[in-house]
């Protein structure tokens, strides 16, 4: 019997697998894939996400793995260049984007360290519950097709956007956006940038994120049909029409074989915890990846989830805990999602562009103090 059973070993999975099994709790991690493996992210890092890696000692395993700091941002838009450099803040003197090879495994890493159950190859196909309808585990089948079966106090889906543990709990949408964009993207090596790129046109926008072996995350988003099936004939003419100099950069440096697409998805919010439930990551809440924010959200609320969990084993009311942690995830993401399903709708001038980006910048300055004001997680004494 574990204390919690977590769906899904990528950024929310891991990081409230890690956080869970360093309290002190009995975790079980399981993911449908395998160790180590990419996922469709340009896995850009908001100084929020950079401030939860370091108050959790894992930010030093992201620069070892080569990771390049970015100390510069810029903005494009209306035919202004804006041009930001990063100031420590918080603790935090530069932003990161580590490829999702690089810090998934670090997460799963800590999570094993700190005890958690970790197993790859485990498909959950659905919940188990008692018979007041109380979740009480998941069952599936491992990779060699055996039944598995594992009971837990408290199940956490961190499933994605097509959460199994989400549709097998009926948990509803409280909100879905009203807006839905498209990204293609690929990796270019030897381009010349100093940081983050975020360039803005009507319907055109692309963006440069530096990442690991000197490779750099080349995107743009526009609306699905000015995607299509994505590849490199869209991004170019995309980031043409949002950033000629980016263009001329691009044909200086080697392209990627092949790029990947994400043809677009309305952003939701679910309840995201109900009897012996809870989702986190994805499964919850999602937005556009235009923000840029969804590796931090994860971060976020794997703490906001850790904490509310331990407090339920410690023997607190779990509707008042995990309702609080809803509460606060929604108070801290309302803003966020309000301001990125008007942008990802890729229907404003360039003369609204500028007032958007200054609410989304006020939205996360709001977070990362937020995030800022909690106590450092309390690791478990031996024995």
């Amino acid at each position: 019997m574990h204390d919690a059973v977590v769906v899904g070993a990528r950024a929310a999975g891991a990081a409230t697998a890690f956080l869970l099994a360093r309290a002190g709790l009995r975790v079980l991690l399981v993911d449908r894939g395998s160790y180590g493996t990419d996922t469709l992210s340009t896995h850009a890092l908001m100084r929020g996400g950079v401030l939860q890696l370091s108050r959790w000692g894992l930010l030093d395993q992201v620069v070892a793995a080569g990771t390049p700091p970015v100390r510069r941002t810029t903005f494009r838009y209306a035919g202004t260049t804006v041009p930001i450099t990063i100031k420590p803040s918080f603790g935090v003197d530069a932003l990161y984007a580590p490829r999702r090879t690089v810090l998934d495994p670090i997460l799963v890493d800590a999570a094993a360290a700190a005890g958690a159950d970790v197993r790859f190859g485990v498909a959950v196909a659905d919940v188990e519950r008692d018979g007041r309808g109380h979740v009480t585990g998941v069952k599936g089948r491992s990779r060699d097709g055996g039944a598995f079966h594992a009971r837990a106090r408290i199940v956490i889906g961190a499933d994605g956007i097509r959460s199994t543990v989400a549709d097998r709990v009926g948990a509803p949408f409280e909100r879905v956006g009203g807006s839905v964009a498209a990204v293609t993207y690929g990796y270019w090596s030897g381009l010349e940038t100093d940081g983050y790129e975020w360039n803005f046109r009507p319907d055109a926008a692309s963006g440069v994120v530096p990442t690991n072996d000197g490779q750099a995350c080349v995107y743009t988003s526009a609306s699905p049909r000015r995607i299509g099936r994505g590849g490199l004939a869209p991004l170019t003419r995309i980031v043409a029409e949002s950033a000629p100099d980016l263009s001329v950069r691009l044909a200086d440096a080697t392209a990627p074989s092949a790029l990947r697409t994400f043809t677009g998805a309305p952003g939701h919010v679910r309840r995201s915890w109900g009897r012996g439930w809870a989702l986190v990551g994805d499964a919850g809440y999602f937005k556009d990846p235009l923000s840029a924010h969804g590796l931090t959200d994860a971060l976020r609320d794997a703490e906001l989830l850790a904490r509310a969990v331990a407090e339920v084993v410690d023997g607190a009311d779990e509707r008042d805990a995990l309702a609080g942690y809803q509460a606060t995830r929604d108070a801290l993401s309302t803003a966020l999602f309000d301001v990125m399903d008007v942008i990802a709708g890729h229907r404003w001038s360039e003369d609204e562009i500028a007032g958007l980006l200054l609410q989304l910048n006020a939205a996360m300055a709001d977070e990362v103090e937020a995030l800022a004001a909690l106590p450092l997680p309390v690791a478990a004494t031996p024995g």
